[in-house]
């Protein structure tokens, strides 16, 4: 069966354009119509986000008046900062039970104390007591000076106390003439690091004397102070 093409080349291409020409503008009708609708949400969108805003401002301002008339509401609000900031105080205390701890760890087994007294602001400390001879306590002073402590994983070696001096000693009116018992008064400075609660302090006592922490049985670290009939400086 023969066909023929009873269309000039001018009308075919003509219809070809006229498709191409519908097919555009419903191309740009459908991507108008998109554009418009994300417009239109974007403005619904600032709508809602304005009104809900001025709801949540309106609803503060109502919340703000109402503690406004509550009564003693200043009291309430200064109390509830204090208990938030309890945690925080505690930890800036200084762990002064430690102290114990470290004099068990520091004193020979021959000195006593009578008298203890610590100011941690002005980070100071006065020791008094007695011991077995007057050796006995420069060990004591000496082994002060050269305990050095770490913290965690911190393993550097600092001095736990500083300026440490046998401000005064004597010979006890208690003692027998062949060993009389000398008292003692040592001031001195400390690290106020071995007193953090949060810190974990070991303390690296020198091996000068034998201390209570290494006997089996020691002797009580604490006695009632003993007169003293001389005195003296170092």
């Amino acid at each position: 069966m023969t066909q023929l093409n009873l269309l000039p080349d001018v009308k075919l291409k003509y219809l070809k354009a006229q498709r191409i020409r519908r097919l555009t503008i419903v191309v740009a009708i459908m991507v108008s119509a998109a554009a418009l609708g994300i417009l239109i949400l974007l403005l619904l969108a600032e709508v809602y986000q304005k009104h809900t805003l001025n709801n949540l401002n309106n609803d503060v301002a109502a919340k703000t008046s109402q503690l406004q008339g509550e009564p003693h509401i200043n009291n309430v609000l200064t109390v509830q900062n204090q208990l938030n900031s309890i945690n925080t105080l505690h930890d800036s205390e200084p762990a002064a039970t430690k102290l114990f701890d470290y004099l068990n760890e520091l004193t020979p087994s021959t000195v006593t104390i009578s008298s203890l007294s610590a100011d941690f602001n002005a980070r100071s400390m006065e020791i008094s007591g007695s011991a077995s001879g007057i050796n006995n306590i420069n060990q004591f002073v000496d082994t002060l000076k050269f305990t050095t402590y770490s913290t965690g994983k911190n393993t550097a070696n600092n001095l736990a106390f500083n300026n440490v001096v046998l401000s005064s000693f004597g010979v006890s009116s208690q003692g027998d003439s062949s060993s009389p018992a000398s008292s003692y008064t040592i001031d001195l400075n400390f690290d106020p690091t071995i007193f953090i609660v949060t810190k974990n302090v070991a303390l690296s006592v020198p091996s000068i004397v034998t201390t209570r922490s290494s006997l089996e049985n020691p002797g009580p670290l604490f006695v009632k102070g003993a007169s003293s009939s001389n005195g003296g400086s170092r």
